[in-house]
């Protein structure tokens, strides 16, 4: 399992619009190339490791605007748990995320590339949780969201 906490120079508010969706967790996340909508609670997730296709879909248990945002694989390759914690720092100003995330095979131990891409999933979750930071700081994530949003739009 992975957990990693960072702190970023922004309201609580801004923070957690930014990260409270999963089809944009791709934008940060180096080990997820793609989530789909499929409705307000429901997400379809996919990734290659090792030249193989994961696949999940997850449901959001957890929404408490502001507060907690957590998800659990209802089925697919691939099972992935996720809880993202804001706790408001200096009155508000800043902003400390708490992100736990635990990747496991639904069947038996992971070997190979599963393993190493599960075994190094908390170093690879704070670098993703730094560009995550880096750009909502300078204002490139919304940037990068308007683009990737027109670009869909364009299909």
């Amino acid at each position: 399992m992975a957990h990693q906490r960072i702190e970023v120079n922004l309201p609580l508010a801004k923070v957690y619009e930014s990260l409270n969706s999963p089809v944009d967790f791709p934008r940060f996340m180096t080990g997820i190339e793609e989530v789909n909508k499929i409705n307000s609670q429901t997400f379809e997730f996919k990734t290659t490791i090792g030249g193989e296709e994961y696949k999940w879909t997850t449901n959001i248990i957890d929404d408490l605007r502001n507060t907690r945002f957590a998800w659990i694989t209802i089925n697919g390759n691939l099972n992935q748990t996720g809880t993202i914690r804001f706790t408001p720092l200096d009155n508000g100003t800043r902003t400390r995320i708490d992100f736990t995330l635990d990747y496991r095979p639904f069947f038996g131990e992971a070997e190979g590339e599963l393993k190493t891409f599960i075994d190094t999933s908390e170093e690879q979750l704070q670098k993703d949780l730094e560009a995550f930071r880096d750009a909502l700081e300078n204002g490139t994530f919304k940037e990068q969201t308007e683009v990737s949003d027109k670009e869909q739009a364009a299909v």
